[in-house]
């Protein structure tokens, strides 16, 4: 309930009347069953305007901090994730991986959306950043068909620096499933789920037209914008395979 009280009444028009949102490609998202999203991720507001836009309930995967603060700001942070469809996730220890892939799969498993941020993080410029690949592991450990979709303009309505939301157009660009059916069986195999992740960002990119630079984002912030002078080449296959 409070999700939908979320959506249409709380905050639902604010964020029309702040980003003039617009949805392209929406009949591509099935309108029952399970469906596993694929989203570039500029800006925290990318988890409002992409449920906003979508009729149906999608879940995303979240880390646990948002749900462990302490003091009434915690309780409320953890009741306002949990209601707005955000499972949390512990990052930070050897079996993240594995706790990620188990929650995602059994949204996926009651038939319903979950939408991942492959970068793992939010982009540091506004680029496309290289897929980590446990994405690929749920797509290919379900069968699910993965949905690209990309978020344009969400990074220009609250830009680094600054503290009140800045009015923009939004558009929220859904493309066509991509199946991966032709790698049944190979769910575990670090080159096939890099070849799979690779395929994701490469439909990212042309829908978004952002450039791709072949780096970790986790990188680029780590290391003081080492990584800023990476130059934007499109995604290719290879034996690395970080989760």
């Amino acid at each position: 309930m409070w999700y939908y009280l979320f959506k249409y009444i709380f905050m639902g028009p604010a964020l029309r009347l702040m980003g003039r949102p617009r949805i392209e490609g929406l009949e591509n998202i099935p309108k029952d069953g399970a469906a596993l999203i694929a989203s570039n991720h500029m800006a925290v507001v990318d988890s409002f305007y992409l449920p906003l836009m979508v009729p149906r309930r999608i879940f995303f995967l979240a880390k646990s901090e948002y749900f462990t603060e302490k003091g009434l700001k915690g309780r409320f942070k953890k009741w306002f994730f949990s209601t707005s469809g955000q499972i949390p996730i512990d990052r930070s220890g050897a079996s993240a991986a594995a706790d990620a892939l188990l929650a995602g799969k059994k949204v996926l498993e009651d038939g319903r959306l979950l939408c991942l941020y492959p970068e793992g993080t939010r982009s540091p410029d506004g680029r496309l950043y290289k897929g980590k690949t446990g994405l690929a592991r749920i797509a290919l450990e379900t069968g699910t068909p993965v949905i690209p979709i990309a978020m344009v303009g969400t990074d220009r309505i609250n830009p680094p620096g600054t503290v009140l939301p800045r009015p923009t157009r939004i558009v929220v660009r859904v493309g066509e499933p991509l199946d991966f059916s032709r790698y049944e069986g190979m769910a575990g195999n670090r080159f096939i789920e890099r070849a799979v992740t690779d395929e994701i960002m490469y439909a990212l990119m042309r829908l978004g037209g952002q450039q791709y630079v072949d780096v970790y984002a986790a990188s680029l912030k780590n290391a003081d914008g080492g990584a800023k002078t990476a130059a934007p080449t499109a995604p290719a296959a290879k034996p690395d395979d970080a989760a």
